[in-house]
């Protein structure tokens, strides 16, 4: 077991400076050649699915950290960081078994704010769920005087540091070539969109903001926020989409750096005004940010914004001043060196040269850290794609490009994921989203220089396009089989597409009379692929009922929900798509099958099968289904499914698949090596 000098636990969707502050203390730290795994935990108020943020990501691709798997594996560490705690508001999403010397949560957003106390976590609440899970010896650390100050109000005997775990920034990496001053001053602000982030009165908002030929105003995310509360658009105003422009690229464009927000919002730290000082620009703000940035700053109420800055734009040396002023308090004050000298103090100590803190118009330096090799897996077979990428050698590393159904699996999973919208998704015909498909999947192996791509489901036009354009990674096709007969022949010939082709086993083999049993020259098999543990546990007493994709009951049973997994679960009625099919038997769950007439595979031939077989019972409506399932309550048919289940056992292929993907990715296409030095 890896023992990790630091461990980040958040959740890792997060926009914005949450996300932003995880990369930096991850860069110093690898910089420093400290030891990093990051760890997932859905939060309750991220309720929509999508990926990883991308600046996250990127930090897993160049290797600057791992990513924990929810493989049950125990995580050791010296330091524990726990970030947002609002992600323990209700019980949280299974949390990966942690051992650390030292668990400290970064308290990133304060409780509540001017209106009330606990508008956002019940702090009491959140601190028990957090102790029970991680021992009472937590430190609670705030990163400011605003959130200790919010703390002591709602739990005045909370014993927190008596100095902030306050945010980090790597100076040289956010400054920015400054443009010669322009007649009109150029103002402007940056960040996720979010009303409490902005003035709430029409005034203010004008104040701050002016709409004057006297001034410009860029605004990069939010910016409808704004324009809904004035309702119209100033003719001054430049509103930029979140994420059209780098925060960096675009405060490059500005003067000032002017940020305002609704007056009960408590704005824990202020990140990008950090990253706004960095890159040389003067930052305007109102007075309760004094605290945080001393003289680094500019304070004053939205109407005196339009003064102070025609007098720092017509005073050069002062401006220049200020600037120089704001740099030099925030390479001294939140600079790498201060991070790592915090863990230090935690007996975290540096193994390399840690970085430092540069001047002005030193470049970055990035640590020498050899990248895991890549495997992309795209499509919306995250089931398989999980229990494979499980099962990857040591350094080959999988990221899933699906769909949005897919991605909170992959998500929970602990897997890299790259979004790939649907043409649904997108409200455009297949053949514009075919093209954009070959785009995304272009841009992808650009960005992770895959070894191999492998691709579960159906090879469209989009895929074989994408296939063209990049020869150099090794493609792999994912090929289902069990399809009802007379469908999907016209998909054979896509295969000569590919470098190599396997296909999942079905244990309904026997009864599989679709195109795959006649077209598998040159296609590996392997027996069906499950994410079952190698030893299953014991079965449980408890009554309970698992239902996936039927709603059903049972007198004396307590359903479960269809997400939960089939270890453990006492009886089930299912669909018998290919893997609650699997898992079920494999599991030896009593089950009672109820083939989706509208399913692309032929479940009904399945579950026929298992019932013939003797290993679970079938139904085609729901009134013949709720008949079966009232036998499952006899504890004789229970048992003798069960022993027929462990009779026919069928082994788990999802080894043998991982090893067939390493096997095409150590012989990739020559072509390989001559991009990038894979």
């Amino acid at each position: 077991m890896t023992l990790y000098d630091v461990a980040i636990l958040s959740d890792l969707r997060y926009p914005g400076g949450n996300s932003a502050s995880i990369v930096a203390e991850v860069q110093a730290q690898a910089a420093a050649g400290l030891s990093t795994v990051l760890i997932h935990v859905p939060s309750p108020h991220l309720r929509h699915a999508r990926p990883f943020q991308s600046r996250i990501v990127a930090c897993l691709r160049d290797g600057l950290a791992d990513l924990a798997h929810d493989d049950g594996t125990e995580i050791a560490a010296k330091v524990l960081l726990i970030r947002q705690p609002r992600i323990f508001t209700v019980e949280p999403a299974p949390v990966p078994r942690i051992r650390a010397e030292h668990t400290i949560v970064v308290l990133n957003q304060p409780p509540g704010d001017e209106q009330d106390d606990e508008r956002y976590y019940v702090f009491a609440d959140v601190r028990a769920r957090v102790e029970r899970l991680f021992g009472t010896g937590v430190v609670w650390a705030p990163i400011s005087s605003q959130v200790r100050d919010n703390v002591h109000r709602v739990a005045p005997q909370t014993i927190l540091p008596d100095t902030d775990w306050h945010e980090i920034i790597d100076v040289a990496e956010w400054q920015v070539e400054r443009r010669p001053p322009g007649p009109v001053p150029v103002i402007g602000r940056h960040g996720r969109p979010d009303p409490v982030k902005w003035p709430r009165s029409a005034g203010d908002l004008l104040a701050a903001y002016p709409d004057s030929r006297e001034v410009k105003v860029r605004i990069l995310g939010g910016g409808e926020i704004g324009v809904q509360r004035l309702g119209r658009q100033p003719k001054s105003w430049d509103v930029v989409e979140f994420g059209a422009e780098s925060p960096r690229d675009f405060l490059a464009s500005l003067d000032f750096f002017v940020y305002f927000h609704d007056p009960d919002w408590v704005e824990a730290f202020g990140r990008t005004i950090l990253e706004a000082m960095a890159s040389g620009v003067p930052v305007i703000v109102g007075p309760h940010f004094r605290a945080v940035f001393g003289e680094a700053a500019l304070y004053t109420d939205p109407v005196g914004v339009r003064e102070l800055v025609h007098r720092l734009h017509d005073d050069r040396p002062v401006y220049a001043a200020q600037v120089a002023r704001a740099r030099r308090y925030v390479t001294e004050q939140f600079g790498s060196a201060s991070h790592i000298a915090r863990l230090a103090s935690l007996g975290v100590l540096p193994t390399g040269p840690t970085r430092p803190e540069p001047s002005i118009e030193a470049p970055p330096l990035l640590p020498a850290v050899r990248p895991n090799r890549r495997v992309l897996l795209v499509g919306d077979d995250v089931d398989r794609f999980r229990a494979i990428a499980r099962r990857l050698p040591a350094g080959l590393e999988a990221v899933v490009v699906a769909g949005s159904a897919g991605l909170a699996d992959a998500h929970a999973a602990g897997l890299l994921t790259e979004y790939l919208p649907g043409a649904g998704d997108l409200g455009v015909p297949d053949g514009r989203w075919h093209g954009f498909v070959r785009d995304r999947l272009r841009h992808l192996v650009e960005l992770y220089r895959p070894r191999a791509v492998l691709v579960g489901g159906l090879p469209h036009d989009g895929i074989t396009a994408a296939i063209a354009d990049n020869p150099a990674p090794r493609w792999l096709w994912l090929r289902p089989a069990m399809w009802r007969r007379g469908t999907g022949g016209e998909w054979a010939g896509r295969g000569a597409a590919f470098a190599g082709i396997l296909e999942p086993g079905e244990f309904a083999a026997a009864g599989d009379e679709g195109w795959t049993t006649t077209s598998r020259a040159g296609v590996s098999t392997v027996d069906p692929i499950t994410d079952l543990p190698a030893r299953l546990p014991r079965r449980t007493r408890e009554q309970t009922l698992l239902c996936r994709g039927v709603e059903a009951s049972l007198p004396g049973y307590r359903v479960v929900e269809p997400g939960t997994g089939p270890a453990g679960v006492a009886v089930a009625v299912s669909r018998a798509g290919y893997t609650s099919f699997h898992e079920l038997i494999g599991a030896r769950v009593p089950t009672v099958f109820v083939p989706d007439p509208g399913a692309a595979d032929d479940e009904l031939a399945r579950a026929r099968f298992a019932a013939a077989a003797g290993v679970a019972l079938y139904a085609t409506d729901d009134e013949a289904a709720a008949a079966q399932l009232q036998r499952l309550a006899d504890p004789a048919v229970r048992t003798e499914l069960r022993r027929r289940c462990a009779e026919l056992a069928f082994g788990n292929g999802a080894t043998d698949a991982a090893a067939w993907l390493a096997a095409h990715c150590r012989g990739r296409n020559e072509e390989a090596d001559l991009v990038g030095g894979r």
